[in-house]
């Protein structure tokens, strides 16, 4: 089986960056934190790459479309959680400093592949 081309999209990559870099925040926090927002933040930000994963791998623009549009969804909630950590002082200004150049930089990029699906072949 060859290697999936979802993987070659920079959207893809940043989105699998801020997923583990999410990831490896949580894993710091204490147990009440981790269960209650460390998993939804977790499974938002994870959903980000699965979605566009799942869209590429459709080879129809309008569910690619769709599924960009839910991993959109999920980038939004991300950045929500992470806005509801740094005001409840779970996030080091380090960890914000890492993640904030990929917030600013994923939803344009985001927004950019969702108006490119049907202009491109595969």
């Amino acid at each position: 089986m060859s290697r999936p081309d979802f993987e070659d999209l920079d959207v893809y990559k940043l989105a699998e960056k801020l997923a583990n870099e999410v990831w490896f925040i949580v894993k710091q926090w204490d147990y009440f934190t981790k269960d209650t927002m460390g998993k939804q933040i977790v499974r938002s930000a994870d959903s980000v790459c699965a979605n566009i994963a799942e869209g590429r791998g459709r080879y129809n623009h309008q569910d690619n479309r769709r599924f960009v549009k839910i991993a959109r969804g999920s980038l939004y909630e991300t950045i929500s959680w992470l806005r509801l950590a740094y005001a409840r002082k779970l996030l080091a200004d380090e960890q914000v400093k890492k993640i904030q150049p990929i917030i600013d930089e994923l939803p344009p990029k985001l927004n950019a592949y969702l108006n490119s699906i049907g202009n491109k072949k595969y």
